[in-house]
């Protein structure tokens, strides 16, 4: 008698090898994906450190472009057509050590740098100013009487100390403690223009800090906590804003040759028209800003040739002038397809001294 001998069924050791070879295919991916992973992270990496020094070679681009500034003779005032400011430079330029350098996409090693410097002396230094110089400007953005004085005593309550109560019109801490949530009057200067929106008069309509309506930009993130979104068509469409008018950092002097029209206006005895003959003056033959042809004001004394008062110009140069010391510089460093921006702000003492208040990555 046979006894059938038991077999397993055929094509079950093909099934078990392409399964093992089926495995090991996504094994040999996944560890392919991790190394190509680990390897970006490392050039990332890398490329983060390159990126950072090509920034700090950005700012030392720009103190060295502003101390040479100093030293030329015949321009003894900083003006849009220079080129630390992005202009051709004027005529002593030409024989000077700038005479060539390009602030854009200048080579450093294997990477570049762009650089765009911009003086905080075209515009008002809010921690300083007056509320005659806050009602003006509120008066030039298009703000009602009835705002505008809420506005301007919440602000000096807010940059000033808490000497026991608010300005008639103005805030302190015990009126932003009654906000839901709460919060506290600085009392002290501001460090960030953008604080602004947290004053009261300003905070419920913060269209008068950016300028246009309250439904054409995107509301801070702290003030959609705060609640302080406006509905449609609530505000008036403001030409511009305070931030085009005022900076937190500046020697407190303005340039004439840098300040636009408006912040021109800010200036006592100056109003629209007399602030266009300004601007036509320093643009030169061509009209045109920042051209070969600009002729700069080397002198507040100079503005008697505006039609202003020679006794009011007499008076100007506690406020004005024709040098900045304070400006803010934006790097762009790249290293092949990778970039970055980063932002200096710099404190031009004298041509051998310029200080870096501050770097940091945008």
């Amino acid at each position: 008698m046979k006894i059938p001998v038991q077999t397993r069924p055929r094509g079950i050791a093909l099934i078990i090898v392409m399964i093992a070879i089926f495995v090991l295919s996504v094994m040999a991916a996944i560890f392919a994906t991790s190394m190509k992973i680990e390897t970006k992270l490392a050039q990332n990496a890398e490329h983060d450190q390159q990126l950072l020094w090509l920034g700090r070679s950005g700012v030392e681009l720009a103190r060295y472009v502003l101390s040479q500034q100093m030293t030329i003779p015949g321009e003894p005032y900083d003006a849009l057509n220079q080129i630390w400011a992005g202009g051709p430079g004027g005529i002593g330029e030409s024989n000077s050590p700038l005479n060539g350098i390009s602030l854009d996409n200048y080579q450093v090693g294997d990477g570049s740098v762009s650089v765009k410097i911009v003086d905080l002396e075209r515009k008002v230094n809010i921690n300083t100013a007056n509320p005659e110089a806050l009602r003006q400007a509120l008066t030039l953005i298009g703000v009602g009487v009835d705002n505008s004085s809420t506005i301007s005593d919440s602000i000096l309550d807010w940059i000033s100390p808490d000497t026991g109560g608010a300005r008639p019109a103005g805030a302190e801490s015990d009126y932003y403690q009654s906000l839901n949530p709460p919060y506290y009057a600085r009392n002290a200067p501001m460090d960030d223009l953008s604080e602004l929106l947290l004053v009261k008069g300003i905070a419920e309509h913060p269209e008068i800090y950016w300028g246009g309506s309250a439904t054409n930009h995107e509301p801070a993130a702290f003030q959609q906590k705060l609640g302080f979104v406006n509905a449609p068509n609530q505000a008036p469409d403001y030409p511009f804003g305070l931030k085009d008018l005022f900076t937190p950092i500046s020697n407190g002097r303005i340039n004439i040759n840098t300040a636009d029209e408006n912040v021109l206006q800010m200036i006592p005895g100056v109003d629209e028209a007399t602030a266009q003959n300004i601007i036509k003056l320093r643009n030169g033959p061509d009209g045109v800003e920042a051209t070969d042809d600009d002729t700069p004001f080397a002198s507040i004394n100079q503005l008697v040739t505006a039609d202003l008062n020679p006794q009011l110009v007499a008076q100007l140069g506690r406020i004005c002038s024709v040098r900045s010391a304070t400006f803010e510089v934006h790097v762009t460093a790249r290293i092949g397809d990778y970039h970055r921006d980063y932002v200096a702000l710099l404190y031009r003492n004298s041509a051998t001294d310029i200080e870096v208040l501050s770097f940091y990555w945008k």
